[in-house]
């Protein structure tokens, strides 16, 4: 008797993986940062900015969903 070794994600999956690997990524480097050169400064619109609060977790939880929608995608 003779087993078949099939990979068990799909070429397709593996790119949306990719997608979704770097979408998480680029929200996280967005949400890094706002570190001001004098420490005893506090920068509010800086570290309270639209690209860090609002952006990058929706980056971040869109890069998750990718993922969720790859690892269940049935590969041809």
């Amino acid at each position: 008797m003779e087993t078949k070794n099939t990979p068990l994600f799909g070429k397709q999956n593996l790119v949306w993986m990719l997608v979704g690997l770097i979408v998480i990524v680029l929200g996280l480097v967005l949400m890094a940062g706002g570190k001001s050169m004098d420490p005893t400064v506090f920068n509010e619109n800086e570290v309270y900015s639209f690209t860090r609060i609002t952006l990058a977790p929706i980056l971040i939880v869109a890069g998750l969903l990718i993922e969720v929608f790859a690892i269940m995608r049935k590969s041809n």
